[in-house]
Parts: C-alpha cells; sequence; structure tokens
C-alpha cells in the first residue's frame, strides 16, 4: 500500500494524527517499545548475567512474532497515521526493529490475501507465497515443523521487489532503502560489538520461526475454498487482548479492511453463518496451536483426498447460500 497516496475508508475517529481509531496509539507505542527494547539489550550486553541475556532474548524472539503478526500487520492494513510521512517513519522503525523491510512485507502479505493459503494448481504452485499448502504434498498442507523452521529461508527478495515495482515504482524505491537501512544498523552493530551480534543471530531466527508457527495455525484447517472460512480463528482473551485481536483471523481474511479493535463485533454479527460453513476455532491461542486439545482428531480427520475436499467444500457453499 502506498502511504502517498493513502485513502482513509471506515475512519471512526476526527482524530489529525491517526487515520483510523485514536485506539492505535497503543501499537504504536508498542512499537516504539520494541524498538527501545533492543536498545535496551544493545546497552545491557556483557553487563547482566547471561541467563538474564539469554531470557531477554527469549522474549526478543517471542516479541518478534507479536509485533509482526500484531504491530506491523495490521499497519498493513490501515496505516495508522494520516501523515504519509509518519506513515513512512513508522515503517521504517519497523523495519529497523524486526529486521526486514515493512514495505516488502506489505507485498507479500497482499499476495496471502490473494490466494488466502490457497491449495496447489495443476502446475503445483500457489498465488499464497505463505501458503501452507505451497510445500506440501499429495494435496495435503505442510508438516507443522517444516513450515516453522524452513519459511524462514524461503523469502525471495528480488521476486518481492519486481512484484513491488511493477505497481509502484516508488515504494519500490523504499522498500530497497529500507532494506539499506536494517542492513547498515546491523553493520553498525556488528563492528560496535561482535559478541552481541553473533549472540542475537539465534534469537532473531527462532523469532521469525515463531511467526511462522503462529502463520500455520492460523490457516491449518482453514477452507482455501470457502471466504468466510478462510482462516482458523482462536478467541482467548488474553492472546487476543496482548496481539491486538489476532485470533479472530477467520473474520479477518472475510474483511481484511475491517480494523482490529472491531473484530470482536464483526464475529458476533456473523457467528451464526461462521458455524454453519464449518469455521475452524481453536481454544489455544496460535502460536500454541501445536497444544490444541481437537488437534490430533483433527489432523486425522483432514487426512483423505482432496477430491473429498472439494466435494464437501461445495456442499457447504450450496447450504449457506441457501
Amino acid at each position: 500500500m502506498s502511504y502517498d497516496t493513502l485513502a482513509v475508508t471506515g475512519s471512526s475517529t476526527n482524530s489529525k494524527v491517526f487515520a483510523y481509531s485514536r485506539w492505535d496509539i497503543i501499537p504504536v507505542a508498542c512499537g516504539i517499545l520494541h524498538a527501545s527494547y533492543l536498545a535496551f539489550m544493545f546497552v545491557c550486553f556483557s553487563k547482566v548475567p547471561w541467563w538474564l541475556m539469554v531470557a531477554m532474548g527469549l522474549l526478543y524472539s517471542v516479541s518478534i512474532s507479536w509485533n509482526i503478526n500484531g504491530i506491523a500487520h495490521n499497519f498493513i492494513h490501515n496505516p495508522y497515521f494520516r501523515s504519509p510521512l509518519l506513515n513512512r517513519l513508522f515503517s521504517l522503525l519497523e523495519s529497523l526493529t524486526i529486521g526486514f523491510s515493512q514495505t516488502f512485507y506489505d507485498c507479500v502479505h497482499m499476495r496471502h490475501h490473494m490466494g488466502n493459503s490457497d491449495r496447489q494448481d495443476e502446475l503445483g504452485k500457489t498465488k499464497d507465497w505463505l501458503s501452507i499448502y505451497r510445500y506440501g504434498k499429495e494435496g495435503q498442507a505442510e508438516d507443522v515443523w517444516g513450515y516453522t523452521f524452513l519459511s524462514f529461508f524461503r523469502d525471495d527478495v528480488a521476486e518481492t521487489y519486481q512484484e513491488i515495482k511493477k505497481v509502484n515504482e516508488a515504494d519500490a524505491r523504499w522498500g530497497k532503502f529500507e532494506v539499506a537501512a536494517f542492513i547498515g544498523l546491523y553493520l553498525a552493530i556488528l563492528i560496535a560489538n561482535w559478541q552481541f551480534f553473533l549472540f542475537m543471530i539465534p534469537f532473531y531466527y527462532f523469532g521469525n520461526c515463531l511467526s511462522s508457527l503462529n502463520g500455520f495455525y492460523r490457516h491449518y484447517g482453514g477452507n482455501p475454498d470457502l471466504p468466510i472460512a478462510w482462516g482458523v480463528s482462536s478467541y482467548h482473551k488474553l492472546y487476543n487482548l496482548i496481539w491486538f485481536n489476532n485470533g479472530y483471523h477467520a473474520e479477518h481474511h472475510f474483511r481484511p479492511r475491517l480494523h482490529w479493535t472491531k473484530m470482536q463485533a464483526f464475529h458476533e454479527q456473523i457467528a451464526d453463518e461462521q458455524a454453519k460453513a464449518g469455521v475452524r476455532v481453536i481454544s489455544m491461542p496460535h502460536p500454541l496451536g501445536f497444544l490444541d486439545p481437537g488437534l490430533r482428531a483433527f489432523t486425522k480427520k483432514v487426512r483423505h483426498s482432496p477430491s473429498e475436499d472439494k466435494k464437501k467444500d461445495r456442499e457447504v457453499v450450496h447450504a449457506t447460500k441457501n
């Protein structure tokens, strides 16, 4: 999304600063807090016990997933500020904090919504670069742990850049600047304290793995052929409070531009239709989806032919129309 041509729709605020809601001050503050925490870790390194640094590193890993799936994600769909400059600056801050271009993430995420974790076509391709079926076999989703630990290495920066450039060359240039900025920052950290740099590498990688794990369970059991059931939801209260309603994922895919503060109300409006369509709901937060009590039974249930899936999908579509 180009911040320079942002048209604010669905705004519920007359704020001169925030584009959609004054509540967006919370994710903005959290984004700044996340960046500050990274700086704090750099300052604390070698000044605190090693076990405390490890604990802080693990918290940093969790915070990467929290930021990507909460702060950065909501920023993609509803940029927080009215000012294009403020949106650019916040995008840069996110890029430096998370360690990859927010603009590139925007592009990859829009591809995600083009395919909605679609199954492979006759050529073995998916529209969604993040689809859990992209590297699966025999019409099934990829193994959760393969998806979790390998997704980090599958990003194609050059392809993403070309995709952005086709739509908006200014955004492509800004994305390149964000990439150069975070690489420059990390090189500066390497020069200033190479031990801290090496210490952070596994936690950075693990944080991205946690984000992929989150993404897997947001779609494992979703129906790629039925819009209302594209995603899998979790209504865990604490999770949604901390993760900015990230748990309402079926609702989000059904209405991607709906502001995060309105997700619960929207769920209540369409709950009956969701139940009829068989929208999958898990009791655990998405990052802990592997602990969901119904996971084993569900996995056994879905291990049948894709043709059987499609037949059931058509029956569900017919039922919802009637």
